[in-house]
């Protein structure tokens, strides 16, 4: 590795963005019987209206795994070193999620470049779903 070998992006390059939905309760069905995560809130709509919602929501974490698609379709499964991530809307039926993201740093270690994102999953209405930061080792 040459200590001179230049950075494979730059602070500020974009994530590019991708829209995920309208999202539908058969997609939190679906990504139920993916997780194991089984909790009638995500599926039975009475159930949920029973607690005090509006209507099914989708998983957190399955906002979670589109955002991290986007990030890991861009910079590669192998090279993720960390994903954090934090959920702070939740996620209805008919919401389109809008997953993109920046980078924040860019450091040279000596097996390769260290690269932060920080990354959003925004719902249609502007707020923000899920929130993420991630690093990322990329050769160099």
């Amino acid at each position: 590795m040459s200590a001179l070998s230049s950075p494979p992006l730059e602070v500020g390059a974009k994530v590019p963005a991708k829209d995920f939905g309208p999202l539908t309760r058969q997609m939190f069905v679906r990504y139920a019987g993916a997780s194991g995560d089984f909790n009638p809130m995500h599926y039975d709509d009475t159930m949920a209206r029973s607690a005090g919602f509006r209507s099914v929501f989708s998983q957190g974490m399955h906002s979670a795994a589109l955002l991290a698609s986007v990030a890991v379709d861009w910079l590669g499964a192998d090279n993720v070193r960390r994903f954090r991530v934090r959920f702070r809307e939740q996620v209805w039926p008919e919401d389109v999620l809008t997953c993109s993201g920046e980078v924040i740093s860019v450091d040279r270690q000596d097996d390769g470049w260290l690269v932060g994102v920080e990354l959003t999953a925004a719902r249609q209405t502007g707020g923000v779903a899920v929130s993420a930061c991630a690093t990322f080792l990329l050769p160099g």
